[in-house]
């Protein structure tokens, strides 16, 4: 009896065994089908990994991306030679004030900057500062092409050069926004060849940033020569030397300045690097100072008022007894001058020309400065109480 219970519990032990086994088959087979399925369905897999890296590619490309795609290659680097006069006494002041004896030499300086291709003909803008001077410009394309290029117009003042390379190819070309539309805060992106770095492998730098201001105006002068930067546009995308004359875009690859000043506090033996300021002319002044190079009119800086004027500070406003302690002083008018034609007088204030306000000696050279011969300048003084409109027509400098 013994024997057969021990039996019967040793064989219902071996059935729970085989069941239980055939159970863990049954569990791993599926296991196994599962796997099978995954990697015998491989192209559904490729699919979805292709579709997780499109996705991670279509996350890095966006409006700066496409703007930098589309643009760079109307980008040149430029390189100039300048020829510079220097003047110098060989006997001393005093010896050249009563005999003569001036001599001179000539001496070529080198230099760099860029420019940006606006018509597919070969019209390339850049900054007059860059090659405005220049008696051999070379332009650089980005597929490593050179051209001599010919100055077609330049002008001082606005800082505008307009250039040109002849070629038999079409070339892109960068297209104009309105700058009066210009946002601030919208997306700036600056092209250009800081510290000649397109040297290196043909290809322009790009910054990005924001406009920072607009409407911006000043003056700058030096003893060779006088800028007047009006309406400027300011950006924190980076802009150091060499960049001058490169283009600055809005998010839609529309220029909408001309890179051309950084106020900077970093500098090298190769120039200045940005912190951050930088000013570009607004594209709508360089289109007109382009259409009039275009149409083949010159443009006349050399210009004469014919009046002396003071800016009023609180000691010259005591001494002449003004009533007001700002604006521009007129301590002499020339005879038979633009300004003595115009009515205006000794001891007159003058307090606005053409409706913007002049405060001090920037905003009156920035006024002046700015005309072309020919120019009528509508000019508001003050005469003790009286307030008066005069016009003056800019002549040319005698």
């Amino acid at each position: 009896m013994n024997s057969r219970k021990l039996f019967v519990i040793h064989i219902l032990f071996l059935f729970l065994i085989f069941t239980s086994c055939n159970a863990e088959s049954n569990d791993s087979d599926t296991k196994i089908k599962k796997l099978d399925n995954v990697y015998t369905n491989s192209n559904n897999y490729n699919s979805d990994f292709e579709q997780i890296s499109n996705d991670i590619s279509n996350s890095r490309q966006n409006a700066i991306t496409k703007v930098v795609s589309n643009c760079s290659e109307a980008i040149v680097g430029i390189n100039v030679t300048e020829v510079i006069e220097q003047r110098y006494s060989d006997w001393g002041d005093m010896f050249e004030y009563f005999f003569g004896g001036r001599s001179s030499r000539r001496y070529e300086v080198k230099g760099l900057g860029s420019g940006f291709i606006i018509s597919q003909d070969g019209y390339i803008l850049t900054n007059h500062h860059v090659a405005g001077n220049a008696s051999k410009i070379i332009i650089t394309l980005t597929n490593g092409e050179k051209y001599n290029a010919d100055i077609i117009g330049s002008d001082m003042v606005s800082d505008v050069c307009l250039l040109k390379i002849n070629t038999n190819k079409k070339l892109p070309y960068l297209k104009f926004a309105n700058s009066d539309d210009v946002i601030v805060g919208e997306w700036a992106i600056a092209f250009g060849n800081p510290f000649g770095l397109f040297d290196m492998n043909t290809k322009p730098s790009i910054t990005v940033g924001v406009i920072s201001n607009k409407n911006v105006s000043f003056f700058q002068s030096d003893n060779r020569d006088y800028r007047v930067y009006k309406d400027m546009l300011q950006t924190d995308a980076a802009i150091s030397s060499g960049n001058s004359g490169g283009p600055l875009l809005n998010s839609l690859g529309e220029v909408i300045g001309m890179n051309t000043v950084i106020f900077s506090t970093a500098t090298n033996q190769k120039g200045a690097g940005s912190i951050g300021i930088g000013f570009a002319v607004p594209i709508n002044r360089v289109r007109n100072i382009i259409d009039i190079i275009k149409s083949g009119k010159k443009i006349e800086r050399n210009i004469y008022t014919g009046m002396e004027v003071d800016a009023i500070t609180p000691e010259i406003a005591r001494y002449y007894q003004l009533s007001k302690d700002n604006g521009i002083y007129v301590n002499r008018i020339y005879r038979n001058t633009a300004a003595d034609e115009s009515g205006i007088e000794p001891g007159d204030i003058i307090t606005a020309i053409n409706g913007e306000p002049i405060n001090n000696s920037d905003s009156f050279y920035m006024a002046v400065g700015d005309a072309m011969v020919g120019d009528k300048l509508k000019v508001e003084v003050l005469r003790g109480e009286k307030k008066s409109t005069h016009t003056l027509v800019i002549r040319k400098e005698r």
